[in-house]
């Protein structure tokens, strides 16, 4: 048994009832406990009726597809929640990602390949928790942009910015770093966690749901601006960027 994963609570929303029943006996012997839901008003349900580690949602699914579940249950909650996609759907990830899940993956999945990601979201949202109960940490300026990394709260020009758990991550790194080229792969491995080959995409969805959300134009950034084939930096005002 997996001892890091002991007493670890899955919720598995897909109508797949094969699919369900071989993920379930994978993932049990490893220390997981799996509950099942068949469609999305089910899924919901469960979701907010009880707590999970993680929440593995599948995309197409009858009564609620999966992004309605998501959108309603991110209004309540900030479960980490890992979407199943069909194989080569993009936009689904896109979308997914854009609501706020936390990863994605496609249905021609491993199981390997979902152990690694359901460890990966399940220990950034343990990180995530923990670092909530350490000692404040300095608030982060940038301008008229003030970070709290103890309290993970984000505000701009004293108006309060609603992020996901990654975008939060990700625009803490940024303004540490503020002036300095962050590279994805940096982005990646502070913030996703795990390999990265098929996972670059995500990056720059994150960074342009951020960015809508501070009002910020890529074409003429006040924040965060785009170094072509590298990665982003956070502009620091009146300071030259370091390219």
């Amino acid at each position: 048994m997996d001892a890091a994963h002991t007493n670890t609570r899955l919720l598995l929303v897909d109508d797949d009832l094969k699919l369900c029943r071989l993920v379930r006996q994978y993932l049990e012997p490893l220390g997981y406990d799996v509950s099942l839901a068949h469609n999305g008003e089910d899924g919901l349900r469960a979701a907010l009726a009880s707590t999970f580690d993680a929440i593995i949602l599948d995309v197409m699914m009858p009564r609620l597809d999966g992004f309605e579940v998501l959108k309603r249950l991110r209004a309540k909650s900030n479960v980490p929640v890992l979407m199943l996609t069909g194989l080569g759907e993009e936009a689904d990830r896109i979308v997914g990602l854009e609501i706020g899940a936390d990863d994605y993956l496609p249905k021609t999945f491993s199981t390997r390949e979902l152990l690694a990601r359901l460890r990966a979201v399940i220990r950034r949202s343990r990180a995530t928790a923990e670092s909530r109960k350490d000692e404040a940490a300095p608030v982060v300026t940038v301008g008229e942009l003030q970070i709290e990394p103890a309290s993970r709260m984000a505000s701009i020009g004293g108006q309060s910015l609603t992020l996901t758990a990654v975008e939060f991550d990700l625009l803490l790194s940024l303004s540490r770093a503020a002036g300095r080229v962050k590279t994805r792969e940096q982005l990646l491995i502070e913030v996703a966690e795990r390999d990265f080959e098929a996972f670059d995409r995500s990056i720059d969805v994150h960074i342009s749901s951020l960015r809508r959300k501070l009002g910020d134009d890529p074409k003429t950034p006040r924040f965060i601006q785009t170094i072509r084939s590298v990665g982003y930096l956070m502009l620091k005002p009146g300071v030259a960027p370091e390219l």
